[in-house]
Parts: C-alpha cells; structure tokens; sequence
C-alpha cells in the first residue's frame, strides 16, 4: 500500500482539495485498496477545523465530499509513516522539512511536480480563486496517480 499525505498551511482549503481529490481518482481508476491518502498542515492555527466552506462547495461541484474532515498537524512521526508527503508551495516544503527533521529519504515533493507545469498550487485563501485551485489539484493529482500507477 502507498500512502501518501498532502500538506498545506493550514488543512483547510489546498490540502483537504488534494486528499478528496485523490481519494476520487484512486476510487474511479479502480485501485483505491493500493492508496492510504490523508492531509495535514504545517501551522497550528486551524487545528480541529473542517474544511474551509468554499472549498468544500467547489469539492461538491465535482461530487466529492469531504464530510467529517478536520485539520491536523504534520508530526515528525509522519514523516516515517507516510511514503510521501506532497506540499503545495515551496513555503510548505521548508516547514515540512522544519517539522520532520529534513527528507533524509526524499518523499517531499510538490503536488505539481506532477502536472504538466510545474510551480505551486494557487493558495484560495488570499486569492479568492477556487476555481484555480481546482485546476491545480486536479492536474497535480492525476499526474501522481499515472507516476505511482507507472510504478506498480
């Protein structure tokens, strides 16, 4: 099984988008038994919230829900309990870094490392732009499900 957490600032809007994302695609591609995808953030600051009510509409808008989530921390024990942990923005990387200690075995990578353009994951709560978001996740996820898919 290859398990893989996703990690923004503060869980509610990037990183939660990308688990539910995943979890989607690994259902419809039929091989959702060979994934464990969770979430986490790199601050405190919105510990036991759910997801941020924008995103969860723009999640509803594809027929994703994200019912019961709620934001939590990354902890240097993830760092060995997870096969990678995908950030958002560069800023993410740093503090996953911080908090575990550094990537000794190279598992933090940036979501869209796998997408067809590289760069960083448009942060909704300062833009306003879900929807770019969205993109963003979208293409980042399926072009980690088609890296990991190519492994197997």
């Amino acid at each position: 099984m290859t398990k893989v957490l996703f990690i923004c600032h503060g869980n509610i809007c990037r990183s939660p988008m990308a688990e539910f994302v995943m979890k989607d695609l690994v259902r419809r591609a039929g091989c959702a038994g060979r994934y464990e995808i969770a979430s986490a953030a790199t601050s405190s600051e919105e510990i036991g919230n759910p997801v941020y009510p924008p995103a969860q509409r723009k999640l509803a808008e594809h027929g994703i829900g994200c019912a019961g989530k709620t934001a939590r921390r990354l902890t240097r024990a993830d760092y060995a309990a997870w096969d990678l942990l995908i950030g958002m923005d560069e800023e993410n990387l740093y503090n996953m870094r911080r908090l575990c200690g550094g990537d000794p075995a190279g598992k933090m990578h940036l979501l869209l490392e796998y997408a067809r353009r590289p760069g960083e994951v448009a942060d909704p709560w300062y833009t306003g732009d879900f929807e770019a978001t969205w993109r963003d996740v979208l293409d980042g996820c399926r072009g980690l499900l088609a890296a990991l898919e190519a492994q197997k």
